[in-house]
């Protein structure tokens, strides 16, 4: 009996990791509100920093430590009954969705853009905005379940990603 519950625990310990999250080579995405910036951080390393959108005030982008939950393909966009593909949809090419808030990952999220000359802005609605071809390269690269950190720091990437335990000094 001793022996079934341990494996139970095991597995489930494999499924959904138990204690702190993440661990240094885990996938993981920093978001900066202070310097528009993304970092994707895997296996112990910054990969990438690409330049976003986001929120147009300060309460419109949610901070915290979120979850990825949902990815699509050229989202169909509900606000304005746009459908994905269409070079009108403001969300772009692919939808990343965490679960700020409470929601279920199709409320906030990384998107692509119809308007690229916004990167860097402080222009959204409360996503985070990629040019298309980085939001595609991300969409392949970050799995369901990837940790997203969302903050507004004057930490460089690195010390940020290190305060989170997503690297290791």
């Amino acid at each position: 009996m001793i022996q079934l519950f341990l494996s139970l625990c095991l597995t489930a310990s494999i499924l959904f990791p138990i204690g702190d999250q993440p661990h240094p080579g885990d996938p993981f995405i920093i978001v900066n509100k202070a310097s528009n910036e993304l970092a994707f951080i895997n296996e112990n390393e910054i990969k990438k920093v690409r330049s976003v959108a986001t929120g147009r005030n300060k309460e419109l982008t949610p901070e915290g430590t979120f979850t990825i939950i949902v990815k699509a393909e050229n989202p169909y966009y509900r606000k304005k009954n746009i459908a994905g593909g269409s070079k009108n949809n403001p969300l772009g090419t692919r939808w990343i969705g965490f679960d700020a808030k409470d929601t279920d990952g199709r409320i906030y999220g990384l998107h692509g853009t119809n308007r690229p000359d916004s990167i860097g802005q402080y222009t959204t609605a409360g996503c985070v905005r990629l040019q298309n071809n980085e939001i595609e390269a991300l969409f392949n690269e970050v799995p369901i379940g990837t940790r997203i950190l969302i903050t507004s720091s004057s930490d460089s990437i690195e010390d940020i990603g290190v305060q989170a335990g997503a690297l290791s000094k």
